[in-house]
């Protein structure tokens, strides 16, 4: 027998829309807000590896990505001159898997609202959750929202990003913690960039792929210390690719490179991600570093767990705290993989160098091989 729960989900990102879909495929039925006040059209591009792919084909937007991204058949580590230090086989890392795609945000975003069943409420936040007895073990949530109206819930998902409303109510002690770099993104031109190609510096790099259409997404980071003042506009990003390869100085004089999107990196560390019948997900509960390419994968397979355990029925509280005892250790590997691959980037430029011209594939292999099993 399905399990029929009402859901709220808070947040219409790529984590939001995701839960949506897989919760109303299990019959639940499902309420969508999102705090900003129109669809998220913007934003840079992805990099969706096998796992991502296979996450979101199985959500019903495998033809969307073949339509509107490129295919990534594999990735180039150079050094800042452009010379080549490793090739990966995408292939051959995600092999039982699926191939890996490029994508703007905009398109990924506009492919899953396609297959979202439910209209998103915009412009609204939660003002308040409580439970009608006061304590946490009620049969309902009754939430109030920001534009004056409410309404009561088997379960309250919060999919609502790295700056996440709902973390401080599920966990009070968690937080954002700065990585200790800076990062630019940015589209551009550039049809003869076939792959996913990376030029590694000393504490910086720059990295470009592509996400159909001819163009590619340009991403950028440089090394800023906590105690230093982190570079804040585009501008300060250009004196720190003064001396690498010509690609990457073209790339930075485009017009679109003036209007980077600049944020700091960080990370978000929950002792848990569920407290009574309120749940995070995605970013909100979970967010780390890039330099994986996790993002997405982590957060459509948050969507998908969910619903199977959600749709086994029985306590909707224990469920939940299934459902992160079964995510945690998968996520928990993620962020350990972001923080040695962050560790390798630091080395002196010359061990860092030979380290991947001669491990780079074994690297891979032994930091993605787990997530090539299904969640």
């Amino acid at each position: 027998m399905p399990n029929h729960l009402d859901v709220l989900v808070v947040g219409a990102g790529i984590a939001g829309l995701a839960t949506a879909v897989a919760l109303e495929r299990e019959g639940m039925s499902v309420d969508v807000i999102e705090r900003s006040s129109e669809s998220r059209s913007g934003g840079a591009g992805l990099f969706l590896p096998g796992n991502s792919v296979r996450a979101l084909t199985a959500l019903g937007v495998g033809k969307h990505l073949s339509e509107l991204g490129a295919s990534v058949p594999g990735q180039r580590l150079m050094d800042r001159r452009g010379r080549v230090l490793a090739d990966i086989d995408m292939a051959e890392l995600w092999r039982g898997t699926a191939g890996c795609v490029g994508i703007t945000r905009g398109d990924l975003h506009a492919a899953l609202q396609e297959v979202v069943p439910v209209p998103v409420r915009h412009g609204v936040t939660v003002d308040s959750v409580r439970y009608s007895d006061g304590g946490m073990h009620d049969d309902g949530v009754h939430v109030d929202f920001s534009d004056g109206g409410s309404g009561r819930y088997d379960v309250v998902v919060g999919a609502d990003g790295i700056r996440s409303g709902l973390r401080e109510s599920v966990d009070p002690a968690a937080g954002t913690r700065y990585l200790g770099q800076v990062c630019w993104r940015f589209l551009a031109d550039a049809p003869d960039i076939d792959r996913w190609t990376v030029w590694l510096g000393p504490g910086t790099a720059f990295l470009a792929y592509p996400v159909g259409g001819g163009r590619v997404c340009c991403y950028a980071d440089v090394t800023a210390p906590a105690s230093e003042h982190p570079p804040k506009a585009s501008k300060d990003l250009f004196p720190h690719f003064a001396h690498y390869d010509r690609r990457v100085r073209d790339l930075l004089a485009t017009p679109a490179a003036q209007n980077a999107h600049v944020s700091p990196v960080a990370e978000v560390n929950c002792q848990t991600w569920a407290r009574g019948r309120v749940v995070l997900v995605g970013d909100a509960a979970h967010a780390s570093s890039p330099n994986m390419a996790q993002g997405v994968a982590m957060a459509v397979e948050d969507a998908q767990v969910l619903a199977e355990v959600l749709a086994e029925g029985g306590n909707t509280e224990g469920l939940l705290r299934q459902f992160v005892q079964r995510r945690l250790p998968r996520t928990r590997w993620v962020q350990r993989q972001t923080h040695r691959r962050d560790r390798t980037r630091s080395m002196p430029t010359a061990l860092r160098n030979m380290a991947f011209r001669y491990g780079a594939n074994a690297l891979y292999e032994r930091g993605y091989a787990p997530l090539r099993d299904l969640p």
